[in-house]
Order: structure tokens, then sequence, then C-alpha cells
């Protein structure tokens, strides 16, 4: 089994429940905000949706500039507008992260992967760490927040590893025993 390939169990359930929480964003609250300083609903869970992307990235490339000195990047991200395009875009986006993953070699696993921005060096270390240490933590992260924006809107919160308060107790039990 490679690195990549033992990596698949946790990837599958992170994208589960990830595609949970993404399936509860309402669209008519798609342009709230929590604070001036925040990013919108639609925003934050774009941003999600497309993290998983980040791993074929990762996978098939050495290097990105995410602000080139050009100010031509190479990567535009798709249009989403609404929960329609955001779980079409993280199905796509999850389905060849997984795909690479399963297929990557452990010596491409190791070589190294650096993150620029206009030509500057942010980082630079194996591609393991920056599927593990970056991407997979960055989307737990900001699935997180969602969570919050959620409870402020009063939108039921998906249990993810477990129930959440917004789940019948006593069937989450049940369902345990």
């Amino acid at each position: 089994m490679t690195i990549g390939q033992s990596m698949l169990g946790e990837f599958d359930q992170e994208m589960q429940n990830t595609r949970k929480i993404l399936e509860r964003v309402p669209d008519e609250k798609w342009n709230w905000k929590p604070h001036e300083k925040s990013g919108t609903v639609g925003w934050l869970a774009a941003h999600i949706a497309l993290l998983p992307g980040w791993t074929t990235m990762t996978v098939n490339t050495e290097e990105f500039d995410y602000a080139p000195v050009s100010g031509k990047s190479s990567y535009q991200p798709p249009k989403i507008e609404n929960r329609k395009d955001l779980l079409a875009a993280f199905d796509k986006e999850s389905a060849e992260a997984r795909s690479a993953l399963a297929s990557v070699s452990d010596q491409e696993m190791m070589k190294t992967w650096k993150l620029l921005a206009g030509g500057q060096e942010l980082f630079a270390m194996p591609r393991v760490a920056v599927l593990r240490g970056v991407v997979m933590n960055h989307l737990i992260h900001h699935r997180a927040q969602l969570g919050v924006y959620f409870r402020l809107l009063d939108v039921a919160v998906p249990g993810l590893y477990g129930p959440s308060a917004d789940e019948n107790q006593a069937t989450a039990a049940g369902a345990a025993n």
C-alpha cells in the first residue's frame, strides 16, 4: 500500500463529512456574513468545496504561485452561485482528488512542493506534508467556520464525528448501540 492509498480512509471520511455540511448551505443566505471582515456564506462554502482540488494540484505540480507578478493566475475557480453548483463542484474536485491520491507513488509524495506568492516562496515541504498539514487541515478549519455560520443562522449543524446538538440525541445514541 502506498502513502496515498493509506490516506484514502481518512480522505473518504472527511469528504463525506464535508459533503454533509455543504448540503445544508442555504441559497437564501448565500451573501450573508457574520462580520464585515468575514467572507460570505457562499464564498466560504465555495472555498471549502474547491479545497479538495488542491490535492490534485499538489500531486500533479511542483509549485503554485497564487499571486503571480504578471497578475495572470493559471488557476481560475469555477463560478459557484448556489448549493447546486457548490455540490457539483465539490463532487468533481473530491473525485479527482481521490483518484490522484490512489495513484500517486511514494516517491512523488516525498518530493518537495512549493507555494509561492508573487514569485516569493511561502513554504516548501514534501507533498505528503502539504496534503495532510495544509490541504486537509485547511478544509477542516473552514468547515468548522461554516458550522459557526450555521449556528448563527439557525441552520442545523450536522454531526460529523458523532451527533451534533441539532440531532436527536436519543436516535444517535440508539444507532451507536
